[in-house]
């Protein structure tokens, strides 16, 4: 078994930690670093994240998510958000490639033209969709790093979006997509792993 199977067979959903456990923020840049390669439409990187570690700050989000036990005891509290507006950001994240030759005027106008228009042509639903499916895909990235490096996650939809809006000053260009506790996972009562499909119950070929 390799070393990526094995990681993505450890990672389960933390629900209990370790009090008290500090992360550095050299710790998480770290796992940022490595994050920032999760694959995005466009290459947009529409997730946004807000690591939420100071006890007053951290009390607001843990009564944002009706008081789980494991925002209380976790390290940090990651708030994943995705940037319905990111479609906005496409002329200055090609303008690298603009400048390194790798796309000439032409292609950059076009490409930045596009990713407009196939935006804004879909509206505010598809926005928030995208910002969400994209927030998603980081997420999961994030989930997968951490564990690499000894920390233990959980992902969290259990909140109330409006008072986490209102504890952390969050815009509405954002849409919240999940929160995720990260720690130590207090290992005294884990259950054993619940249920998983086999492959036939969930794929199929060619046709549902």
């Amino acid at each position: 078994m390799n070393d990526f199977t094995s990681l993505v067979k450890a990672r389960r959903s933390a629900n209990k930690f370790i009090p008290g456990v500090e992360i550095t923020e050299r710790y998480l840049d770290e796992i940022f670093n490595l994050v920032k390669f999760a694959p995005s439409a466009f290459n947009l990187q529409h997730a946004q994240y807000i690591v939420v570690q100071d006890p007053e700050i951290k009390e607001r989000v843990y009564e944002a998510a009706g008081k789980q036990y494991k925002v209380q005891t976790s390290s940090a509290v990651i708030i994943v958000l995705g940037n319905k507006e990111a479609y906005k950001d496409a002329a200055r994240i090609n303008e690298g490639l603009l400048h390194l030759g790798v796309m000439n005027q032409q292609e950059y106008d076009g490409t930045v033209g596009y990713v407009h228009s196939f935006y804004e042509e879909r509206g505010e639903t598809f926005m928030t969709e995208e910002a969400i499916r994209n927030a998603s895909l980081s997420a999961m990235q994030f989930m997968l790093i951490a564990k690499d490096k000894g920390w233990d996650t959980c992902p969290m939809i259990g909140f109330d979006p409006e008072a986490l809006r209102k504890a952390l000053n969050i815009p509405r260009t954002h849409v919240p997509a999940m929160m995720i506790t990260i720690g130590k996972e207090d290992t005294s009562s884990v259950r054993t792993r619940g249920y998983r499909k086999p492959v036939g119950e969930f794929v199929s070929y060619n046709t549902f």
